[in-house]
């Protein structure tokens, strides 16, 4: 049985649709990063909301992460270590922000889905993380065996 028609369009392998889907995934940090930037303690005010200390160096280093991992995965400079930078962010935002196992009713109900929202966006940063690695490694490989 031939599975030729399966074939990806060649559009879908264009570096510009990478670039875009990158821009995707990478949309609401940029987003969460703007805003907190140009509402700087409305975003120390976050920071005081979910008890993380201090405030003002968090709300700082959060702006950074946002802003500066999306610039290294869409310049695809250390694409590797911006995607696993976005990674490790969202697995301590989400254990802070979403603890669903705290709630009850609705609340938990719209804070679980959140959650494992957040566990997806989670595995395909460190997706990015590999591939990135992986295609690293392999241009490495053909300059060597050159």
């Amino acid at each position: 049985m031939s599975f030729k028609h399966l074939d990806a369009p060649h559009w879908a392998s264009s570096p510009a649709v990478r670039w875009i889907a990158l821009l995707c995934l990478c949309a609401a940090y940029i987003q969460g990063g703007l805003f907190k930037l140009l509402d700087f303690p409305g975003a120390v005010g976050e920071m005081q909301h979910f008890g993380i200390a201090p405030p003002a160096l968090f709300a700082a280093l959060t702006i950074v992460v946002e802003l500066g991992a999306p610039v290294l995965i869409l310049a695809g400079i250390w694409r590797w270590a911006g995607a696993l930078a976005l990674a490790g962010f969202t697995v301590f935002a989400t254990l802070v922000a979403n603890r669903f196992w705290e709630m009850s009713g609705q609340e938990r109900f719209m804070t679980t889905n959140a959650f494992f929202e957040h566990i997806g966006l989670i595995g395909a940063f460190v997706l990015v993380a590999w591939m990135d690695l992986r295609e690293r490694r392999a241009a490495q490989h053909s300059r060597d065996t050159a």
